[in-house]
């Protein structure tokens, strides 16, 4: 059923509260708090990678501090095991079974701060949940609550002791963005209130998992025009034809993109998608899936650059149909 404009206002006007409580803790970055709350409405997962104190773990805590429901933080390092991510089952001699113990990822929004820092083998504990919505240990499937979500951090410069994300891995995720910097405003309001050393103690809980729910259905409402589904296809295979790529655009990441593209036009009060969703969230959700030539690695191409080019050379509809 199409979404009528009293539904969406009522999404956007949601959607613009829970962006203006995160931006309590995260200042002067309203495009990097909608974005990973598009993420979150779009049932994805985000990786968030940039440099030492930007707020990437602030970002996390308060988007999950936002939402009234369960979260976790899980503390990547080379010792951890996949079962202190996924849970494990243990014999009770008691009653003389076997019972399975939850691990930290059986919550609404869990945190994987320095994701790179664990192991491949635990990294690769995550591929099914964040695929799939469950985890399966010793043949039994077990569900993870909805919505759910895995904000994972990284720093892109420190090298020493970390592991490099697998494509596989890196698929999963929906998107992944930079928080940078804070602007001249930013910096010296947090400047004047040093002395509170965690600013995500000032963001509370202003919608409920129901809340969310309701807005993830929503947001698959979004109508999409077979014009703006040429266009991301076209995109997907212009990625695959590039010179400088090697692996392009896959039909997930193709899906991907549709499915922000349909949340980012709910959070600005429409019904439909546009030609301009789509060009607005092509680098956060592109720029990880495409693998560049290692001529192109070598020569120092930037994948941003490819991305611009890519929405450069393919031209958007210019009429609906």
């Amino acid at each position: 059923m199409p979404l009528r404009d009293d539904q969406t206002a009522w999404f956007a006007d949601a959607f613009t509260k829970m962006v203006e409580n995160v931006g309590q803790a995260v200042l002067g970055k309203e495009r990097v708090v909608r974005l990973a709350l598009t993420c979150l409405v779009s049932e994805g997962h985000l990786l968030l990678e940039d440099l030492p104190g930007t707020g990437k773990t602030m970002l996390a805590r308060s988007l999950a501090a936002t939402v009234r429901g369960t979260h976790a933080r899980i503390q990547f390092t080379p010792d951890l095991l996949p079962t202190d991510v996924t849970g494990v089952t243990v014999y009770d001699q008691a009653k003389g079974t076997f019972e399975f113990h939850p691990g930290p990822i059986f919550h609404d929004i869990v945190l994987a701060d320095e994701i790179n820092r664990a192991s491949p083998k635990t990294q690769s504990s995550l591929l099914e949940v964040m695929e799939e919505g469950h985890v399966t240990v010793d043949g039994v499937t077990h569900p993870v609550p909805r919505p759910f979500m895995v904000i994972a951090t990284q720093n892109p410069v420190e090298q020493a002791g970390t592991y490099r994300l697998p494509e596989a891995q890196l698929d999963r995720f929906l998107m992944k963005i930079s928080v940078g910097y804070p602007d001249a405003a930013a910096t010296e309001a947090l400047l004047l209130d040093a002395g509170l050393r965690d600013r995500a103690t000032l963001v509370r809980p202003i919608a409920t998992t129901e809340h969310v729910a309701k807005m993830v259905q929503m947001a698959s409402e979004v109508s999409l025009d077979a014009a703006i589904a040429r266009f991301v296809r076209q995109l997907a295979e212009a990625s695959r034809e590039h010179p400088r790529v090697a692996m392009g655009l896959s039909a997930r990441g193709a899906l991907a993109l549709v499915r922000v593209a349909k949340t980012w036009a709910a959070s600005q009060g429409r019904t439909t998608v546009v030609p301009e969703d789509v060009h607005q969230l092509a680098q956060p959700v592109l720029c990880h899936r495409l693998v560049l030539e290692a001529q192109a690695q070598f020569d120092g191409v930037a994948v941003d650059d490819v991305v611009a080019e890519l929405l450069a050379a393919v031209p958007p509809p210019t009429r609906r149909g």
